[in-house]
């Protein structure tokens, strides 16, 4: 019996590229006489992974050291929460007692949407106060929709810089339309992309999410509670949420984790809590 072993199980750039094998086997001169990094067919082959991985990590790197930015605070959350003015649209427009189920949901979430415009705000207004980029924190957030807009949104109402790390999907993820010109990134690779969310990031704010925000969560408790990066604020929105969703208090009861890996996490409701929790860490006036 052969083996059932796939040789790769990730989705390679020329998957995503569509490109053919008659494609990458550049068999006339035209094509081998290409530039190296002119040449998308030869930039797609497995054999240039690594090359692919260093470019997706310098690209926002330059750009983001070219535009003054060293202090982010990364927001993560479901792609699912809107506003609560288009949850209450929903609302008056739903015609089935299902689509009326659905915006009352809507509606329930829309204060996470809310509370993420508004910490996006609060942050805005603090940086209109600094005269140096360095003294500076900005929004960062995945790019999409949900939180992210949300978060991205209310810094980019009051006036100030918003970045997004976008990722290529099977159902492609636009970029939302609150981000800076030229600090809107795609990235194909997820452990990059967490990467910049990580590299100048001074505080975490998770709202309700699903497998996407956990992912990015752990990740980060991970990366402290493993002293690989500095510790700083992990701040979860909505300790109802949370609680009732992962049993903090278990693992540690359980001894799988430490009260220091608990003391990581703070819990909060409100924009202005989180805010608060951020400036008493860092002194900021």
């Amino acid at each position: 019996m052969s083996s059932k072993l796939p040789i790769n199980n990730s989705q390679t750039i020329t998957d995503f590229l569509n490109l053919q094998k008659s494609q990458l086997a550049e068999e006339s001169s035209e094509d081998s006489y290409k530039f190296a990094f002119d040449d998308e067919a030869f930039l797609a082959r497995r054999e240039t992974l690594g090359l692919r991985f260093q470019l997706e990590l310098l690209k926002p790197e330059i750009l983001l050291h070219e535009r003054g930015i060293d202090h982010t605070i990364t927001v993560f959350g479901s792609t699912r929460f809107i506003s609560s003015e288009t949850a209450l649209q929903m609302e008056r427009e739903a015609k089935t007692p299902e689509a009326l189920a659905i915006a009352k949901k809507a509606l329930l979430h829309s204060k996470y949407y809310d509370s993420a415009r508004e910490f996006g705000a609060l942050v805005a207004r603090y940086n209109a106060t600094q005269a140096e980029d360095r003294n500076k924190l900005y929004i960062a957030t995945g790019g999409g929709p949900g939180i992210m807009e949300a978060a991205n949104r209310g810094a980019f109402e009051a006036g100030d810089k918003t970045i997004g790390f976008n990722i290529s999907l099977p159902r492609e993820q636009c970029p939302n339309p609150y981000l800076t010109p030229g600090l809107s990134f795609r990235f194909h690779y997820f452990a990059i992309r967490k990467m910049h969310f990580m590299l100048r990031a001074r505080a975490i704010l998770a709202y309700p999410g699903g497998f996407g925000s956990f992912d990015e969560l752990f990740e980060a408790l991970t990366l402290m509670q493993t002293k690989k990066v500095d510790r700083f604020p992990i701040i979860l929105v909505g300790r109802d949420f949370w609680c009732e969703t992962i049993n903090f208090q278990n693992m540690l009861n359980q001894g799988v984790i430490d009260q220091a890996d608990l003391d990581l996490i703070h819990f909060v409701e409100t924009a202005p809590e989180a805010w608060e929790v951020i400036r008493n860490r860092y002194q900021l006036g």
